[in-house]
């Protein structure tokens, strides 16, 4: 059985303006900050070959918004929905990622309960409770 390890989520915070943010790293913010006005800012680093969990990462460790984390096409479903119940629900990211994957798992088992009773010639209600 092999094991992924994933990036952490990081803390969602309320903006002055009241828009839902990734908390910033300083760290990160200065590099990048540094990076274009070197001529490596988010518009080079685009067109590197870095993985999807990587880019997620670095969109939360500059203090995207949550909208517009959730837009990106590299954010999957799963992060976008851990990162909103983390905010939402106050959950811990462990049980936010839990809570996304068992909606996602209710949903495809409501999806498939009527196909799956066709493909097997019973009535849905003998398949148990969806």
């Amino acid at each position: 059985m092999s094991t992924t390890t994933r990036h952490p989520i990081q803390p969602l915070i309320l903006d002055p303006h009241g828009v839902l943010r990734f908390k910033k790293n300083l760290l990160v913010d200065m590099l990048l900050e540094h990076g274009q006005r070197s001529g490596l800012g988010l518009n080079e680093l685009a067109r590197v070959d870095a993985s999807p969990e990587d880019r997620m990462q670095l969109a939360q460790l500059i203090g995207y918004s949550l909208d517009g984390y959730g837009s990106l096409g590299y954010v999957t479903d799963d992060e976008y929905k851990a990162a909103a119940a983390m905010h939402d629900d106050e959950l811990s990211e462990d049980k936010a990622r839990i809570a996304a994957l068992e909606t996602e798992l209710i949903a495809l088992r409501s999806a498939l309960r009527e196909p799956m009773a066709r493909l097997f010639g019973v009535h849905p209600d003998d398949l148990g409770r969806a």
